[in-house]
């Protein structure tokens, strides 16, 4: 033995919570590269003559024929897009802002709030700004209102998705299983709800995908930015408790808690 220590590991310099300038740039980047993919699905989304356009319009027909012919799906799909809409999801979120200030994770459930308020503020404005409208279809086995581009739905569910697994993986760390269960319940909050859209004939594939781009670019941004809000120990300056009066640091870990973002940890995945 040398008696020198390694080096860390590009992954531990890039996405260790101990390390937040590493981290943040490693946010960024995924933020952006989210951004950069949803920013030419909206440029050939609004383009006349795209050939997006008939790529969407051969999948909604294929999808809508299906639907036509399997009553069963269709009361399936209407479901999961009604328990998985925009608004529960969002009373879902606030329960959870609640449950973390409950457990003094106040940048926690800080960043819960800004992440959803964020990305529900987005994509409406976007839909007011890009103006597509919905598949027009002779015989729809479903209705909705509003312009198509971004779904709501798909963002939505994507935000939500994202907060699931920032919050919960922490909490997983040693425990393989839950944590594939985690990440398969995030993946099929997301990926089903998108997908429902799609097989109700209420939105263009490409609107779903632009969902699911921008909720990621949203949940990483915001990310980041909580990142860059640390200091050293992990506390922001306004919330550090004062000797002597009995108050946790936030940022300690207790027994059997996972920590959260901006509190020690940040899960990687």
């Amino acid at each position: 033995m040398n008696g020198r220590t390694s080096a860390p590991s590009w992954r531990r310099r890039r996405l260790d919570p101990d390390r937040p300038r590493g981290l943040r740039s490693s946010l960024a980047t995924v933020a952006a590269l989210t951004a950069l993919p949803f920013a030419g699905l909206t440029a050939l989304v609004v383009a006349a003559g795209s050939s997006l356009h008939a790529v969407d319009e051969r999948i909604t027909d294929a999808a809508h024929a299906y639907a036509l012919d399997s009553p069963g799906w269709v009361r399936a799909m209407s479901l999961w897009t009604d328990v998985f809409a925009p608004n529960p999801l969002r009373l879902a979120a606030l329960l959870l802002v609640v449950w973390l200030l409950h457990r003094n994770a106040r940048r926690t459930a800080g960043w819960v709030a800004l992440t959803m308020v964020v990305g529900g503020t987005l994509g409406p404005l976007l839909k007011l700004l890009v103006t597509r409208d919905r598949p027009d279809l002779l015989d729809p086995v479903s209705s909705a209102t509003g312009y198509a581009f971004p779904s709501g739905h798909a963002l939505n569910a994507a935000l939500a998705a994202g907060v699931l697994l920032v919050v919960f993986l922490p909490k997983t760390r040693g425990r393989p299983g839950r944590r594939a269960a985690l990440w398969v319940a995030a993946m099929a909050v997301a990926g089903v709800t998108g997908f429902s859209r799609i097989a109700l004939g209420v939105h263009w594939t490409s609107d779903v995908v632009a969902g699911w781009l921008l909720g990621a670019a949203v949940v990483t941004a915001t990310l980041a930015a909580f990142a860059l809000w640390r200091d050293g120990d992990g506390q922001h300056p306004g919330n550090r408790p004062q000797p002597g009066n009995g108050q946790q640091p936030e940022g300690r870990q207790q027994p059997g808690d996972g920590q959260q973002p901006g509190d020690g940890s940040t899960a990687t995945g």
